[in-house]
C-alpha cells in the first residue's frame, strides 16, 4: 500500500528536485528520505526520478504520478473539514417535502437563506401533501416535511416545529351576491356548493370543515375535489363552487375570486415542519435555521 507519508516524500523531492533540501524540508536526514523513495519506486515498480553527481529530475513515470499525488494530498488535508462539516450540518443533503400553501408564505425566504448561509448542503425540494409524505418518510426518501393540518393533529413518530396558526377563509366567485359582503353568514355558506382537496391528504383538516358543516346542521354539498390550493381557487373563478382556504392562500389572487372571512367558528389550520429525531445532522441545522426565522 502507497500511504501519504511516502506520497509528501516524493512530492518534496519533485519540488525541491534535490534531496537534501528535501530531507530539511521534511525534517529529517537524507539517507532515510533516499531509501523511502527507494521503497516507493519498488512498489509501483517504476523509477521516479532520473539521478546523476549533479542533479535530480523526474522520470517519465514520476511526472506521471506528481498530479496525482498532489491532487490525493489535498484531498487528505480537506478530510477534517469536511469530515466536521458533515458532522455539524454544514454539508450533507436535505431532501424537503412541502405542502403547496406553505409557498405563499415565508418558505420562499427561508430556502434561499439556507442556501446562502450552507451552500454545501445538497437540497432536494419535493411538492407533496401528507399522504405522500408518509410512504416516503418511511421509505428514506423525505428527510424533513411542512404539512397542514388541524390543531393537535400532527402524524405521530415526528419531532415537529409549529410554523403557522391560521384561521381558514372562504373562497368564492366575485360574481356571487354574498361577496360584496365585509363577512359571511355561517348558515348561507354551509347552503353553496362546495370545492374541497380529498380527505386521503389532509385528513384532520377535512374533518374540520366538516365539524363545520355539522354545527350548521347540513352535510357539505361537495361538487368536486382537487388537491392543489391553486386548481381550488381557479376552479371557484370558473364558478363551480366556494372554498375553504387557509388565510396564507389570500395572497394567490385569481381573477373573479375573492376571500372572506365567515362569522363563527370556523376551521383553523396549522402549518408544521417534521422530521425524524434521529435525522441527520444537515437535516437538524435546516430545523434550527427555520426555528430562528419564527423567533
Amino acid at each position: 500500500m502507497i500511504d501519504l507519508r511516502s506520497l509528501r516524500q516524493f512530492l518534496a523531492v519533485a519540488e525541491e528536485l534535490h534531496f537534501g533540501r528535501a530531507a530539511e524540508r521534511l525534517h529529517m536526514t537524507q539517507p532515510p528520505l533516499t531509501q523511502a523513495i527507494q521503497k516507493l519506486e519498488q512498489a509501483l515498480g517504476a523509477t521516479l526520478f532520473e539521478r546523476s553527481s549533479r542533479s535530480v529530475r523526474l522520470s517519465a513515470a514520476g511526472a506521471a504520478l506528481l498530479p496525482s499525488a498532489q491532487a490525493l494530498l489535498t484531498q487528505a488535508e480537506g478530510l477534517p473539514a469536511l469530515v466536521q462539516a458533515a458532522a455539524d450540518g454544514r454539508r450533507g443533503r436535505l431532501n424537503l417535502g412541502f405542502v403547496s400553501t406553505v409557498g405563499f408564505g415565508d418558505l420562499p425566504r427561508w430556502l434561499r437563506s439556507f442556501r446562502e448561509l450552507y451552500p454545501e448542503v445538497a437540497l432536494s425540494l419535493r411538492e407533496a401533501t401528507l399522504d405522500v409524505q408518509l410512504p416516503e418518510f418511511e421509505r428514506g426518501e423525505l428527510d424533513a416535511g411542512f404539512i397542514i393540518h388541524a390543531p393537535g393533529s400532527q402524524p405521530a413518530g415526528f419531532e415537529r416545529l409549529k410554523i403557522a396558526s391560521e384561521a381558514m377563509v372562504l373562497a368564492l366567485s366575485a360574481d356571487e351576491a354574498m361577496a360584496a359582503a365585509p363577512s359571511l353568514d355561517a348558515a348561507e355558506v354551509a347552503r353553496q356548493p362546495l370545492v374541497i382537496f380529498p380527505r386521503a391528504i389532509a385528513p384532520s383538516l377535512f374533518d374540520a370543515v366538516l365539524d363545520f358543516y355539522r354545527q350548521q346542521q347540513r352535510e357539505p354539498g361537495i361538487v368536486q375535489e382537487a388537491i392543489q390550493m391553486q386548481t381550488i381557487v381557479n376552479l371557484v373563478s370558473a364558478g363551480i363552487g366556494v372554498a375553504w382556504v387557509p388565510a396564507s392562500v389570500m395572497a394567490f389572487q385569481r381573477p373573479g375570486v375573492v376571500y372572506k372571512p365567515v362569522q363563527g367558528a370556523v376551521p383553523t389550520c396549522e402549518t408544521s415542519l417534521i422530521w425524524r429525531s434521529d435525522a441527520a445532522p444537515a437535516v437538524q441545522r435546516f430545523v434550527a435555521h427555520v426555528r430562528a426565522q419564527l423567533l
